[in-house]
């Protein structure tokens, strides 16, 4: 019963994936060695200057890290309807977004972008998979806007990859 109600407040589906929640990155002795000299030096840093809420962050940043590895991440899915889209639990009305984009490079560049009007909603970043970029783009673009300026993966999810974080 109340699949059926979330069906109607959604939307009909019309495209449908599953990402994981988050990237699973494979590091090796050598990644989690230097960044636990980083992680050290900016603490000292940190106690050396009396800045002791930075050297709880840092530390902070490396507990999560360090939980994060030992678990493996769900699978959430994608979907798009007729009324906005949905991501693992989070409904994005169309009208609450501003434009959408793809960036497409594979292997490693496969993202769907949303960017919204509010100011305060960060651009919600959406892995596309093995899903066709163009049947994305032909669903969407009845509903919203497409940004033909961003073709390239923005610089927080370069990083990311980049530095497996």
């Amino acid at each position: 019963m109340e699949a059926q109600e979330q069906d109607i407040h959604i939307g009909t589906p019309q495209l449908e994936w599953e990402v994981d929640e988050f990237p699973a990155h494979s590091r090796g002795r050598l990644w989690y060695t230097l960044c636990a000299i980083l992680g050290v030096a900016l603490i000292v840093y940190a106690v050396a200057t009396a800045n002791f809420l930075f050297a709880v962050i840092v530390l902070m940043i490396g507990v999560i890290t360090l939980l994060s590895t030992f678990r493996t991440p769900e699978r959430v899915p994608v979907l798009l309807t007729n009324t906005g889209v949905v991501v693992s639990d989070m409904y994005y009305d169309y009208e609450a977004i501003k434009d959408f984009s793809i960036a497409y490079d594979p292997p490693h560049v496969k993202n769907l972008y949303f960017e919204f009007h509010s100011p305060w909603h960060p651009l919600l970043t959406v892995h596309l998979e093995d899903v066709d970029p163009n049947e994305v783009r032909e669903l969407l673009l009845p509903y919203c806007m497409e940004n033909l300026h961003r073709v390239e993966e923005n610089l927080t999810d370069v990083l990311r990859r980049l530095y497996k974080l």
